[in-house]
């Protein structure tokens, strides 16, 4: 899929940011860790790899909180307000951009849901999409 330009901000207007890449994935992830960093049932990203971002506004706002356990989770958020906000994996060469922090619907639905076998028994149904255990088979 060829890059795309995806532009959001965070719920008070302190953020906003344009995010360009090429889109790997975008699912719902119902793994603990982002059921606890988004207090919801899951967390709906997408995925772009190789992916940046630039902040158009309010970059001093934007903090980081890496889980020290964890290998690769950390989230980005607005100081001011809380907002989930796009996080940069310098490593991975992508950007995982919460959905909801979006301005404008992104053109795409999401392909199924990772992270299944975790899933919160109250949360939302598969409703039709694909559900993997953990992450989905990368593509050979």
């Amino acid at each position: 899929m060829p890059d795309q330009t995806y532009q959001g901000g965070c719920l008070c207007g302190a953020v906003r940011f344009a995010a360009q890449g090429a889109v790997a994935r975008f699912t719902h992830c119902h793994c603990g860790r982002c059921r606890k960093a988004t207090g919801t049932g899951h967390a709906t990203n997408l995925i772009l790899k190789p992916g940046r971002v630039a902040w158009l506004q309010g970059e001093d706002k934007v903090r980081r909180y890496r889980l020290p356990e964890a290998e690769r989770f950390a989230t980005s958020f607005c100081a001011e307000c809380g907002s989930p906000l796009p996080r940069v994996a310098a490593e991975l060469e992508m950007v995982v951009i919460p959905a909801g922090s979006l301005d404008t619907d992104p053109g795409l639905r999401p392909q199924g849901h990772i992270f299944w076998d975790s899933r919160a028994e109250w949360s939302c149904p598969a409703a039709g999409l694909p559900t993997y255990p953990e992450y989905p088979p990368t593509a050979g």
